[in-house]
């Protein structure tokens, strides 16, 4: 066992997209930080940036990022959706617009692209040191002392730090030990869907198509809803797409566990999704290859442990449903470096970790039961006839009311409002919406004028007094 000091400021576990954001951060603050990760260093290793859907950068990612000086290189890097491309069973599309115009969309960028880019900009700053293939075995919080073994090595090293952030994901070494030494409460709800990866590769050069090299339009979130499960695609840079079948691990047909050989496979992509089947080639071979995701919802209390605290996945992890996981986890970092800025020096740490904990909580919270709501949506309601008329009515809503109406989703996604308050208002908007439209089926048989004078009366109040 080897006793090491270092002199940085803080001591980081976890350089992944959330983890290099906030040493950038703190840095850029003029602290040293030393960053801890079990991994490879993937700009030097061929190595996958870990099972994840493409990342889907939003405005509250976008504004962390404005705030360390990168949100154009980020940008450079993604492909805009600009709306969700649905996909039925019998072939027909339709493309649900997300925002009030182009200017309002998501962007689809590489969990690993955007994490070398982070870490390269971290180290950068001279304040940053990355230390690879370091694995955390155990936290002691009383004298904030973490032992890790060097994964090539063997070695083992004690390092105590003034300061202790674990940004480890969800399944934090350091949210365990609070679990453990601080009692602290930790929640894990597993989903009964899992997911496996698939890639459907760019046109041959040579052979454009109508969408250039991209097989399928690029610029929107494909989904084939198929009430109990969906297939999603997303395009990248390159012209490819990570698609992802998101299906139940077991049960009732069609389940991961009842595609157990290549004939059951194709048999059920066949009949599911006959027109993803021609732009895979390789599929059969894909299918199984690919590891079978597990998704789950992780909910702790506390974060903080004096001097020791917890960000993103480790204090909140969520399902992907929603494409808020990597942007909660940049927001916190926003947040955290808010009350850095409005603090004095030296920062009182244990105050500063309890305040920003306690301002996040209710909020974390939201988005996680908001993941698994539109779960459901996605994978069901986005291709029933009552939720398509809910967003023609939206719609209309919009325009009357001058822009003041927001749905639930652009709450999310458009705007950097609380998600409590989103969910909330999105509670009142389901309301609303499901009596103006109940037993109706077109947007002509909607009283619009009801519709309005509800939401004047219910929604807005609610958002202007928040």
């Amino acid at each position: 066992m080897v006793d090491r000091t270092r002199p940085a400021d803080v001591a980081l576990i976890g350089a992944g997209p959330v983890g290099s954001l906030l040493a950038l951060a703190l840095a850029q603050r003029g602290l040293n930080v030393e960053v801890f990760e079990r991994r490879h260093d993937m700009r030097r290793h061929s190595i996958a940036a870990g099972r994840s859907i493409n990342l889907a950068v939003s405005a509250r990612g976008r504004h962390a990022l404005h705030e360390v000086g990168l949100e154009d290189a980020v940008l450079a890097q993604t492909v805009p959706m600009y709306g969700r491309f649905l996909h039925a069973p019998d072939g027909a599309t339709r493309l649900l617009p997300y925002g009030r115009d182009d200017s309002e969309h998501i962007s689809s960028m590489s969990r690993g692209g955007l994490n070398q880019l982070l870490m390269t900009e971290a180290e950068n700053t001279g304040r940053v040191q990355i230390r690879f293939r370091q694995r955390v075995l155990a936290m002691d919080l009383p004298t904030q002392t973490l032992t890790l073994v060097d994964e090539d090595t063997g070695v083992q090293s004690r390092v105590a730090a003034p300061v202790v952030l674990g940004t480890d994901g969800s399944a934090s070494v350091l949210r365990a030990a609070m679990a453990a030494q601080a009692g602290a409460a930790v929640s894990e709800a597993l989903l009964s869907a899992g997911y496996k990866e698939l890639t459907m590769p760019a046109l041959p050069e040579g052979q454009p198509g109508t969408h250039g090299h991209f097989a399928m339009l690029p610029n929107a979130l494909h989904i084939w809803p198929r009430g109990r499960f969906m297939l999603i695609a997303l395009a990248n840079p390159d012209g490819t797409f990570t698609c992802t079948l998101f299906l139940p691990h077991a049960g009732s047909e069609p389940s991961f566990a009842t595609l157990t050989d290549d004939a059951a496979v194709a048999a059920f992509f066949a009949e599911w999704f006959p027109d993803f089947v021609p732009l895979v080639p390789d599929l059969l071979a894909q299918f199984a290859q690919a590891p079978l995701g597990h998704m789950v919802t992780v909910k702790a209390w506390p974060w903080h442990s004096g001097a020791v605290g917890l960000l993103g996945d480790a204090a909140h992890a969520i399902v992907p449903f929603f494409g808020q996981g990597m942007n909660a986890g940049f927001e916190d970092v926003s947040w955290l470096m808010t009350l850095l800025d409005e603090a004095s020096k030296p920062y009182d740490w244990p105050t500063l970790l309890a305040e920003f904990a306690a301002m996040r909580k209710k909020n974390t919270d939201a988005i996680a039961d908001l993941a698994v709501e539109n779960f459901v949506e996605m994978r069901d309601k986005v291709a029933d006839p009552q939720f398509l008329l809910h967003r023609a009515v939206e719609a209309e809503l919009d325009k009357r009311l001058g822009g003041t109406y927001r749905s639930r989703y652009q709450l999310v996604t458009f705007t950097r409002v609380p998600y409590a308050v989103a969910l909330n208002a999105g509670a009142i908007q389901t309301d609303v919406l499901a009596e103006v439209c109940a037993g109706k089926t077109t947007l002509a048989e909607v009283d619009l004028d009801r519709a309005e004078a509800l939401m004047r009366a219910k929604l807005l109040p609610y958002l202007d007094g928040r």
